[in-house]
Parts: C-alpha cells; structure tokens; sequence
C-alpha cells in the first residue's frame, strides 16, 4: 500500500486447548522459530516470543495489509499442523478458540520485551488465570468470564 504508514505494537497472547501442558522446552525453541518464520512470512516483525507449556505469548509490531485476526489464525493453524507432524504431542493438539491482543506504545516495547522473554520466572509466582486476567483490568476491557480461556485449577 503505497503511502501507507503505520507503527502498532500488540502483545497477542493464546492458549493450548484444554490448558494442556503440551509445548515441552524440548521443542519449545524450534516452535518459536516456526511462528517467527509464520510472521515473517506474513510481512509482520516479531519482537518477543515465549511459549509456556500452555500458552503462547508473543509481542510484534503489525502493520496495515493484514489484521491481527487473519495473523493469528495463520500462526495457530500453522503451528498446529507442525506440531502434529513433528509427532511432539502423542494426543490431539490444539489452540483454545480466541485469543487477547493488548497495545503498547513504541516506549512501553523495550518493557514489554523483557516481560515476556521472562515467562518462565514470572509463572513461578503468578499463575496464567493471574496473568491473564491482568491485562483486561489494565486496559480497561469488559469482558464476560464465560468466554474466557479455560482455566484449570
């Protein structure tokens, strides 16, 4: 799009279906490069990426030829296939239906970053349903609990 300029931040975060712990640090690295690789291809840059056992968190600056919608249901139907084919998960692997997408100001990115690149250390003192429900109150969204993620307890 000629003359079309945009800088857009989003944290988009999605879940494995049923909360399963299905993504193993085994794989995890080679998961992430398949989804940086899916953004790319898609013209978008990725800035942070961690997948936790059993939710993805990613951080990227989108532009103005694709909505985060149509980028996010190519990277969960991507990487599904992938993982199926890699055989990495004995049972039926899939992404929870839905996901959160929360934006930030170029001077949050840095912050924003870091954040996510510390999952692992941030999970051992807050639970995902604690995490997650952080961001609705911080950003001001209504939401209806009945269509939240699935959170097992």
């Amino acid at each position: 799009m000629p003359n079309t300029y945009s800088q857009i931040y989003v944290q988009v975060v999605f879940a494995v279906k049923g909360r399963q712990n299905s993504i193993k640090e085994s794989f995890r690295e080679e998961l992430q490069k398949y989804i940086t690789g899916i953004i790319n291809n898609n013209k978008q840059k990725l800035l942070a990426i961690y997948c936790m056992p059993d939710h993805t968190h990613l951080f990227l600056s989108i532009g103005p030829d694709i909505t985060i919608s149509d980028l996010v249901r190519d990277i969960k139907a991507n990487s599904t296939t992938f993982i199926k084919n890699k055989k990495w998960v004995p049972s039926t692997f899939s992404w929870q239906v839905g996901f959160g997408a929360f934006s930030y100001s170029k001077s949050q990115a840095k912050d924003v970053v870091e954040y996510i690149l510390n999952q692992p250390e941030r999970h051992k003192k807050v639970t995902f349903k604690e995490e997650y429900l952080e961001f609705p109150s911080k950003f001001e969204i209504k939401y209806d609990e009945e269509y939240l993620f699935e959170f097992n307890e």
